[in-house]
């Protein structure tokens, strides 16, 4: 017989037995069906690696579908460290690696005895680098397929594009606002690894393809961009300015049809220019704007009939407001003239009244309904508003300076915009950069309309001042923006700069002229921005040449056509330019004037030593005729434009201000330098490229 001892302890271990399984059934089941999943899951991403594939970046294309940003391939090389370090060559395979990719060898140890499954030594790599690498056949060492984004023009709209970062973000401009659009969804390579991180053969191979991003279509012409960064490129090399802008505007749309900033950057190596050159001038900085916004205060002004095309102003040379005296930019008074004759001479006198009769709540209305003081919505990071001047605390003397360009900061995407809805019957458009997205297989997403904001002012009025503003370039302040065959309408500004810690520059200024065209059915706004040109800062010789320029060629590039005038009505208007060089400034200056010609004085002495046109010169009545004279005082001179003169015409001129030249070529003058305007010391040598009337001039012709 069993013991009773004996059965008290089988029993016992029966019941812990028993026990023991029922935990080991409980732990099975909770590890079966409650953690199952996860667990599942985590066995899977043990033997798994996901490499990422980075979708294609979506074209970026100008209007005519003209490609400004694409994406290309390029083979990147990752490190898979386990492997290495199983192969017992980490020291053989980290100095390959260093050789072949320039990279230091103990950064590449570093990353190849890290503690994880995947690791990027180098990416975008040459293809023949590439080449090298897999003839090694390094263990461990693998390489995977990415895109590079590539801008084919180089400089040419680097701020309307901006730039994308290493992993296929958008980091600036356009690529920066439609990255979601542009960047596409990535995909993923998925390779199954037993325990010991080898590759199983045959195993789990998964692709799961990426889906391309969206192409843009901006509103910005390839070729009108050209044009527009040709000019500003040849005004920064001849002016030295500090930064500028250019902005060409489609006036019924608000298209932007070319957008430039200087200083630039080439967005294919951004990381090599200062992150200064980065900024877009055109909508990123506010400055005073100077007499480029009195169209906008003649705008407000005609609307509310505070003023008629025809009222008469006196202008003494200044007018006082209170106990402050603002004076106006000419030495010489104005006098009596009418309101027409005050844009004309772009009066401040005449403007400042007219502000004042507008009074703060009518200021304020055309303010805020032209758009200043709040971003216009362009498709661009890092629009500024401007900065006004508080309508609350806005004081007489406030109304005043506001009135001829000063106080309040404005961006020149907001000047342009107002001025475009000048010339648009009143109506104020949002500026637009995109005109359409696709696909990656060409099927369109989204077009993006025209947008109306408001009409800030009627159609009477703004075709009033359309008429008054082309006058201001036929017989004003913007003669240098006339072109022969087209209707131009405009303003000049020169304003001092601001000052950091407040006041004004007394040597530094911004030069700018605003206008459209054609001015009875217009079409295009152009404003051209120069800040601190060095030598002659006024914007009718530094920003105006440049503003004709683009015009002239946008125009004929958009195929409208010029007007032909009647050939025997220009002949009538002209007259022979008189020889004053005999006589003094005053009397030669009056001479001149009774004859219809406008007088432009060069120095400070009263000897006529040249003028330009020559004597003898036919030339249309109302034409400007310089006379240059030598200050007794100073040695320097400014150089004469010779523009269509004949070598021996050129060579006289120059020698008689004391200045020498180096002609090449044969006919007439097309190019010079240093260019005309600029002071240069008596003798200096004036390089002058001679074409014949049917050769086409090169820049580079001239020399450094």
């Amino acid at each position: 017989m069993v013991s009773i001892n004996m059965k008290k302890r089988i029993s016992f271990i029966f019941m812990i037995s028993a026990l023991l399984l029922s935990l080991l059934v409980v732990r099975t089941a909770w590890i079966q069906f409650v953690m199952g999943k996860e667990l599942q899951a985590k066995a899977i991403d043990s033997r798994l690696r996901n490499i990422d594939v980075k979708a294609k970046r979506g074209i970026i294309y100008d209007r005519n579908g003209s490609p400004l940003a694409i994406s290309v391939s390029a083979d990147s090389v990752y490190a898979v460290p386990s492997q290495v370090r199983r192969s017992k060559q980490l020291e053989e395979t980290a100095g390959a690696l260093a050789e072949i990719l320039e990279l230091n060898k103990e950064d590449v140890i570093e990353k190849l005895n890290k503690k994880i499954a995947f690791e990027w030594i180098k990416r975008r790599v040459p293809d023949e680098k590439i080449k090298l690498l897999k003839e090694l056949d390094l263990p461990g060492i693998n390489f995977v397929e990415e895109n590079q984004r590539y801008y084919p023009k180089g400089k040419l709209g680097a701020h309307i594009l901006g730039f994308a970062g290493i992993d296929n973000q958008g980091l600036n401009g356009v690529e920066l606002t439609y990255d979601k659009e542009l960047r596409g969804v990535s995909g993923k390579i998925m390779i199954e690894y037993d325990a010991g991180g080898r590759e199983i053969p045959n195993a789990m191979h998964q692709y799961i393809p990426p889906v391309d991003g969206n192409s843009i279509y901006l509103t910005i012409d390839e070729t009108i961009q050209y044009v527009v960064e040709r000019e500003i490129d040849q005004m920064m090399k001849i002016k030295q300015a500090k930064k500028a802008a250019v902005i060409v505007m489609d006036i019924k749309t608000g298209d932007i049809l070319g957008m430039a900033s200087r200083p630039v950057f080439d967005p294919n190596n951004y990381g090599e220019y200062d992150q200064g050159t980065w900024r877009n001038f055109a909508l990123t900085d506010a400055y005073e704007p100077g007499s480029t916004f009195k169209p906008v205060v003649a705008a407000g002004a005609m609307e509310e009939n505070v003023v008629k095309p025809t009222d008469r102003f006196y202008d003494p040379g200044y007018i006082k407001i209170g106990k402050e005296t603002i004076k106006c930019w000419s030495r010489t008074p104005h006098g009596s003239q009418s309101f027409i004759e005050g844009v004309q001479h772009s009066c401040n006198p005449v403007f400042v009244t007219v502000g004042l009769r507008m009074g703060k709540d009518n200021f304020y209305k055309y303010l805020t309904g032209f758009g200043f003081g709040e971003k216009t919505g362009i498709e661009l990071p890092g629009e500024a508003t401007g900065i006004l001047v508080p309508r609350s605390r806005a004081k007489d003397i406030d109304l005043g300076t506001m009135s001829i360009g000063q106080a309040n900061a404005v961006t020149p995407i907001q000047l342009v915009r107002a001025v475009s809805a000048i010339a648009n019957d009143g109506w104020l458009m949002k500026p637009q950069l995109v005109k359409e997205i696709r696909d990656f297989e060409g099927k369109l997403v989204r077009e993006i309309e025209p947008e109306p904001i408001r009409q800030v002012i009627s159609q009477k009025t703004s075709k009033e001042l359309r008429d008054i503003l082309e006058s201001v370039v036929t017989e004003g302040t913007g003669r240098n923006a006339y072109l022969e065959g087209y209707q131009i309408a405009g303003k000049t500004g020169t304003a001092q700069k601001i000052l950091p810690g407040g006041g004004y520059s007394t040597s530094e200024y911004i030069a700018s002229f605003i206008g459209f065209a054609p001015a009875d059915e217009p079409r295009i706004a152009v404003l051209v921005v120069v800040d601190a040109p060095q030598g002659v800062y006024y914007g009718g010789q530094v920003a105006a040449p440049v503003f004709k320029n683009i015009v002239l060629d946008t125009l004929r590039y958009l195929e409208v056509p010029p007007e032909l005038k009647n050939e025997a009505t220009i002949e009538e208007k002209k007259i022979t330019v008189p020889d004053v060089k005999a006589k003094k400034i005053g009397q030669a200056t009056k001479d001149l004037k009774a004859l219809g010609f406008k007088v432009q004085v060069e120095g400070q002495g009263e000897e006529i030593i040249t003028q330009l046109p020559p004597a003898g010169t036919e030339t249309l009545k109302g034409s400007n005729v310089v006379l240059y004279t030598q200050d007794s005082e100073s040695n320097q001179i400014v150089v004469p434009d010779l523009t269509g003169r004949t070598i021996k015409e050129a060579s006289k001129i120059l020698a008689d201000l004391g200045l020498g030249m180096a002609p090449q070529g044969s006919g007439l003058a097309a190019l010079q330098e240093p260019y005309p305007g600029i002071k240069v010391e008596k003798g200096t040598v004036i390089k002058i490229q001679f074409f014949s009337p049917n050769a086409e001039p090169h820049e580079e012709t001239i020399g450094p």
